[in-house]
C-alpha cells in the first residue's frame, strides 16, 4: 500500500512547472504540456514563483523550469520528445 510520501507505482508522474505572470516560454511550456497529456499520461502543477521569496531568487530569470520532485527536466523550453521519452522509460521502470 502507497504512503503519502510514496505514490503507488503505477500512479502517473506528478510533475511542477515553475512559472512566473507575462512570460510567453511558460505559457508555451504549459500549452506544451497540455498537448502532450493527450498521449502521455502525467499530471502537472503550475507553481508562480514570484508568490515566494525563496522560489523567485533560485529560478529568477531561469523560468520555466519542469521539475519532477528535485529533478529538473527542462529549462525556458519543452523538448516535447524528450519528455514524452522519459516518460516511457519511467513507466517501464515501475512496471518491472
Amino acid at each position: 500500500m502507497a504512503t503519502a510520501a510514496e505514490p503507488a507505482r503505477d500512479a502517473p508522474p506528478h510533475l511542477t512547472v515553475y512559472s512566473r505572470a507575462y512570460c510567453h516560454l511558460c505559457e508555451d511550456m504549459i500549452a506544451g504540456l497540455r498537448r502532450l497529456q493527450e498521449r502521455a499520461r502525467f499530471t502537472f502543477d503550475v507553481i508562480d514563483i514570484d508568490g515566494d521569496v525563496a522560489l523567485a531568487a533560485r529560478y529568477d530569470l531561469d523560468v520555466p523550469v519542469l521539475a519532477h520532485g528535485a529533478r529538473e527536466i527542462a529549462r525556458h523550453r519543452l523538448d516535447e520528445a524528450r519528455l514524452e521519452t522519459w516518460l516511457r522509460r519511467r513507466k517501464g521502470q515501475s512496471s518491472t
